[in-house]
């Protein structure tokens, strides 16, 4: 476990694991918000995108008293990330997260988890900046993000791919 704060634990995924990140990535509800609806996944292509990958991002699972609610990752951001973002020599993480429940959205555990992984990364990553680039559209994200701290810096005109259409984002970071 990497972390534990209240009723909430973080866990690096396992193997067993990717039932359940097929299951939630291929519900449409939570597709509109995390990789879009028309790119369900199965479990060939979970295994392909979160075990096969040679990248250095951490993986999790979110649990919820004991029960396993989400998923999200954290990493280092590399210097062409940061080059594009406009850092230069701090130590900055991204991270990517969404509860794959319905039933525990807009109870808190989202704004529990994100200040939560604030937190580890802080103290035990040393991480001067935490950056996130949810969709302009994303509204109960950016909400969540702004009750933990995260400011918005600036618009990142075009910058994913969602739903066949590219989409703009907020980068927005949390300094500590």
């Amino acid at each position: 476990m990497l972390f534990q704060n209240k009723k909430l634990k973080v866990r690096k995924i396992e193997k067993e694991d990717s039932y359940q990140l097929a299951k939630w990535l291929s519900n449409p509800s939570v597709l509109e918000f995390y990789e879009g609806r028309d790119n369900p996944f199965d479990l060939e292509k979970v295994k392909k995108d979160f075990y096969d990958s040679k990248d250095e991002t951490v993986k999790c699972i979110v649990e919820y008293k004991d029960r396993d609610i989400g998923y999200i990752q954290f990493y280092r951001l590399d210097d062409k990330t940061k080059e594009e973002y406009r850092y230069v020599d701090e130590n900055i993480y991204g991270m990517d997260q969404f509860i794959g429940e319905e039933k525990f959205w807009n109870k808190g555990i989202g704004t529990l988890l994100v200040s939560s992984m604030v937190e580890f990364l802080i103290k035990y990553k040393n991480a001067d900046c935490i950056v996130m680039d949810p969709q302009t559209t994303n509204s109960r994200a950016l909400r969540c993000y702004e009750n933990c701290g995260f400011k918005k810096v600036r618009i990142l005109p075009n910058h994913e791919l969602h739903e066949g259409e590219y989409q703009d984002c907020w980068l927005m970071e949390y300094h500590k």
